[in-house]
């Protein structure tokens, strides 16, 4: 199992990977996750990360990638 979510790679980044999700707006949470959205790559938090992958919270994830 690949463990590239925790240890040393999140202390090199800004603040160990951890901020506000922009989906689910919790605070404080490891927001290392990519999701793919209407040809954009968003940071998620791991929990949303698989509602999007399962077909869920899609009204949250539209309204963060404006309309082209």
């Amino acid at each position: 199992m690949g463990k590239t979510h925790r240890g040393k790679g999140l202390k090199e980044q800004v603040r160990q990977g951890r901020s506000v999700c922009p989906v689910c707006k919790r605070t404080a949470v490891k927001v290392v996750f990519e999701a793919q959205v209407k040809d954009k790559t968003i940071k998620v938090c791991k929990t949303c990360k698989a509602a999007i992958s399962h077909g869920k919270m899609q009204k949250e994830v539209e309204a963060l990638v404006p309309a082209s």
